[in-house]
């Protein structure tokens, strides 16, 4: 993972070291996305500035890459891991070892970029610039992994970053690069270039799940590609466990297709966070002794939290309540995580959307409403979950690869019918619930505890008292006649109660401007849910909250608080 900044669309008439000069500033306002190390690209028509963060090939895979002929220019964030099946294809003279040239490959065969993107399995945002063509192109991966934003400035030139800071009081259009498309400038077109049949629930009904063990072990294989320490991201509950235990498997080889070096820690080590006597810190220690993980499980005070709320909101830049909640605790991990010398750290993000695993689901009224809602989450996970794991991660040059989003896999999930999503019960046969056919997939891979702990959303997981901390705190933050006033100064998006208040004006001394603040997607939400799924209980509009407690009647601690 790294950052990425460009600048198209340069007149004859510009002055080249001074847009060198400010091409490197902006992009230093992201340069804790690669701390390792800064290169620059520039000739008559384009400015490209990468920032590393060495995983694969430190010692020769410096960006931008550059074809042996000079006439490419490529700046990549991201991962390719189906690189070496991509460049055994390939008759392109390689310069590097690095897993994201097979993407200046691809370009020079010269097939419609539509077609050749598609190819790609990995997280990837990526600028590419061709000299001879006078041509670029710029992409995202399908779900939106890695983040990338897009405008032009004053003198119209295209301006294209991996966070919103480095375009912020630069491009009045700053707007959010859509996941799976690639905009190509010989067309002057954004396509889309990623579309699955699942997307339609009739391509799926009637049809039984396949082997999911099988494809999660292959997507975690796949993801542990690194040549520095990695660890895993471990809470306790079901997602990141699963992934713990896959790559369990595989902790005494490094993984690549060869499978035969030795990884650079021999023992997998496993992170954790929560306030003291937190339900996650628990459960991840029963996790990691089942596991045989070297598991770091700490602690951080309500008051640590709150003092780092400002910096989490500059660096995830959203405002959103379940990002801001969720983003805090994970920001205090990222830098416990980077201290110790780990580089890259495999997370559980995603499975909830794939599966339908937030409560909420349990209310779904038919398999197609169902399966419905889980392509509208997925299709806006790059502003929630994607957004909050990268940046919260990267604000301290930490990496985290998401196996449960790999492509293959979620092919594997959201092929069969819903209706096997929604059936299930706990081994005592008295309660429904969620991610059933997850569950039975990974029967005896873990403690009985952990494979079937019931849902609770990571901003809970840590201790119910960081959001009942906040709520209050926010109280006292924002006066009542402040947030009476609240839709007079923020007429999109106006926040509904004094945390989201407290959040949009943080928010706002970072980002001002309706650019900036239509990049954070709006709507009521109950436990995560699309505005959509509130229709399915006429109590949800009532007391839409994200916080998963907010689902009465399915989850026993909510039933208790």
């Amino acid at each position: 993972m790294c950052g990425i900044f460009g600048m198209f669309d340069l007149a004859p008439g510009d002055d080249l070291a001074a847009l060198r000069r400010q091409a490197l500033e902006l992009s230093q306002r992201q340069r804790h996305r690669g701390p390792d190390w800064s290169g620059v690209f520039i000739d008559a028509g384009a400015i490209l500035v990468h920032e590393r963060l060495a995983i694969v090939d430190p010692a020769s895979g410096a960006q931008p890459l550059r074809s042996r002929d000079g006439a490419l220019a490529l700046a990549v964030n991201g991962e390719i891991y189906n690189h070496r099946e991509l460049r055994l294809d390939s008759g392109y003279d390689f310069t590097t070892g690095s897993d994201c040239e097979v993407i200046n490959a691809l370009h020079r065969e010269g097939a419609d970029p539509i077609e050749w993107v598609a190819r790609l399995n990995g997280i990837f945002a990526f600028a590419l610039w061709d000299g001879a063509a006078q041509r670029y192109l710029v992409a995202r991966d399908p779900l939106g992994v890695c983040p990338l934003y897009w405008g032009h400035d004053t003198a119209g030139r295209l301006c294209v970053a991996s966070e919103m800071k480095a375009l912020a009081g630069v491009c009045a259009d700053v707007a959010v690069f859509p996941p799976g498309h690639v905009y190509d400038s010989a067309s002057g077109e954004l396509r889309r270039y990623y579309q699955r049949p699942w997307r339609d629930y009739a391509a799926t009904q009637g049809r039984a799940p396949g082997d999911l063990r099988a494809a999660l072990e292959q997507a975690v294989q796949r993801q542990l590609m690194t040549d520095v320490p990695y660890g895993v991201l471990l809470s306790g509950g079901l997602d990141s466990s699963l992934v713990a235990a896959c790559a369990a498997r595989f902790a005494r080889e490094r993984i690549e297709d060869d499978g035969r070096s030795e990884a650079w820690w021999p023992r997998l080590h496993s992170f954790a966070i929560g306030l003291e006597g937190s339900p996650d810190l628990a459960a991840a220690q029963l996790a990691a002794e089942a596991l045989g993980t070297v598991h770091h499980g700490f602690v951080y005070t309500f008051w640590e939290g709150l003092d780092a709320l400002p910096e989490v909101i500059r660096h995830i830049e959203s405002y959103d309540v379940t990002t801001v909640r969720a983003s805090t605790p994970m920001f205090l991990l990222a830098r416990r995580i980077k201290a110790m010398g780990v580089k890259m750290v495999l997370s559980g993000e995603g499975s909830d959307e794939l599966f339908g695993g937030y409560l909420y689901f349990h209310k779904a009224p038919s398999a197609k409403a169902f399966h419905e809602e889980t392509v509208r989450k997925l299709d806006a996970l790059h502003s929630y979950d994607c957004l909050r794991a990268n940046k919260a991660m990267m604000a301290w040059g930490v990496e985290a690869r998401v196996p449960f989003l790999d492509l293959d896999f979620i092919d594997a999930a959201m092929a069969f019918d819903a209706q096997h999503k929604m059936a299930g019960t706990l081994p005592d046969g008295n309660r429904r619930i969620e991610k059933a056919v997850l569950r039975e997939a990974f029967a005896g891979a873990l403690p009985e505890a952990i494979l079937w702990r019931q849902k609770a959303q990571f901003s809970d997981g840590v201790g119910y008292g960081w959001i009942d901390g906040l709520k209050a705190h926010a109280e006292q933050a924002v006066s009542d006649r402040e947030f009476a006033a609240a839709a007079a100064r923020w007429p999109h998006n106006t926040p509904a109660t004094k945390e989201a208040y407290l959040y949009r004006a943080l928010f706002e001394k970072h980002y001002p401007g309706e650019a900036c603040a239509a990049t954070v997607p709006g709507g009521k939400s109950i436990a995560c849910s699309s505005p959509a799924a509130l229709a399915w209980d006429p109590s949800f509009s009532g007391r839409a909250d994200p916080s998963g407690r907010a689902v009465q009647g399915v989850h026993a601690q909510a039933l208790a608080t």
